[in-house]
């Protein structure tokens, strides 16, 4: 199978019995809810979500509320930024629709789905925004929320996620997190948690936040640090374009690096697993175990700056960590049933012990910081 080119949730016979399968492989070419465009050093990531494109039916994506497929989308899209266009040094999130940002989660998609499908969404959602703050952390690549219209709930969390909030102040436009007073659950993505921990919100203002289903706008929000700036519509784009040079100040990501291409990943699933080049995932369904089994390099990596690159996507880490990334995200996604996982490895164990002193050599190099961050991601799921 080519994921490239099969949608997010196919059909595909396993023991003899038809199965929905979720794949997390997609493409700018086709995005139905994010469009990613990219000048100088600059990223930008407009949500504009098709109501009709969820990924499941029985649901419409009302109000730019996302579901799995969308956060599918914004994980490509993220990965693209960092691999495919390496110098840039910020990604602003926008909203291509009038008075609204995000607001967060489709309750509706909550409502027709099991306990299993939704823990997996919520953590593949927090996993995506844990990534756009270890990036900011250890890659230099910034991130800014620019907040025009109600921003609630998931949406929220999205931007809290970045480096800094700035939202028009048009008094209508509000960041909210009111999933305890709609529907009485906590806010699940890291949102109390960013708003205390990482904006150091009081408490007490925290408490009157996450109560208040309506919202706060801009002069409060920025008094309480929900938000780090405000401006009048007339001068938000001047506002914007000043904590932009800031966050690009504040980048070290290299100018003029040339990307390589994230091609497809070439995966075959059958009643035995999923199967890659580097990685291969047996599954047992009737002793409910999974057997990953990881590959060393079979000749020494390349070990040069040139030579990384000109093998991009092949470069054995990288690619090691995108089958893993991909295989951990089908397997606790699509095997439910499985409830323990056996990780081996195979091949020569001096190879690898090669391929991390090239790792740690030229871990300043963009590529080689890339694909380190990129594993330090996957790993972190497990």
């Amino acid at each position: 199978m080519n994921a490239m080119t099969e949608p997010l949730l196919f059909k595909q016979v396993i023991e003899g019995q038809e199965r929905e399968l979720v794949s997390f492989a997609t493409h700018p070419t086709q995005y139905q809810h994010w469009t990613l465009s990219v000048e100088g050093d600059v990223a930008r990531l407009k949500l504009d979500i098709n109501e009709d494109g969820g990924i499941k039916p029985g649901y419409k994506l009302k109000l730019n509320s996302y579901d799995l497929g969308v956060d599918i989308e914004l994980h490509d899209a993220i990965n693209r930024i960092r691999f495919e266009h390496p110098s840039v040094k910020v990604v602003v999130f926008e909203s291509g629709k009038e008075k609204i940002w995000c607001s967060g989660a489709n309750i509706y998609m909550l409502g027709l789905s099991t306990h299993g499908w939704k823990v997996n969404f919520c953590k593949f959602t927090n996993e995506t925004r844990n990534g756009l703050e270890d990036s900011s952390r250890h890659d230099g690549l910034k991130s800014i929320a620019a907040v025009t219209g109600a921003c609630a709930g998931g949406g929220y969390e999205l931007a809290l996620a970045c480096d800094r909030i700035v939202m028009v102040d048009d008094r209508s436009s509000t960041v909210s997190l009111p999933e305890v007073p709609l529907l009485g659950v906590l806010p699940g993505t890291g949102g109390l948690t960013r708003v205390t921990d990482k904006r150091k919100v009081r408490r007490d203002l925290a408490d009157i936040f996450c109560t208040t289903s309506e919202g706060v706008r801009a002069d409060r929000a920025k008094d309480w640090k929900l938000i780090d700036a405000h401006a009048k519509p007339q001068q938000f784009g001047a506002l914007l374009a000043t904590e932009i040079e800031a966050l690009r100040d504040h980048s070290t990501r290299a100018a003029g690096s040339k990307g390589i291409e994230l091609k497809a990943l070439k995966v075959l699933i059958d009643d035995a697993g999923y199967h890659y080049s580097v990685v291969d995932a047996q599954v047992d369904r009737a002793t409910r175990i999974a057997t990953i089994t990881i590959k060393a390099p079979v000749a020494a990596i390349e070990s040069t700056p040139e030579t990384i690159e000109a093998a991009g996507a092949n470069w054995y880490p990288l690619k090691l960590q995108r089958e893993l990334d991909d295989a951990i995200l089908n397997l606790r996604t699509n095997e439910l049933e499985v409830g323990t996982w056996v990780i081996k490895t195979t091949g020569d164990a001096g190879q690898v012990i090669r391929m991390d002193e090239v790792l740690a050599k030229l871990k300043d190099h963009w590529l080689v910081k890339e694909t380190t961050g990129a594993l330090r991601r996957t790993l972190a799921r497990i």
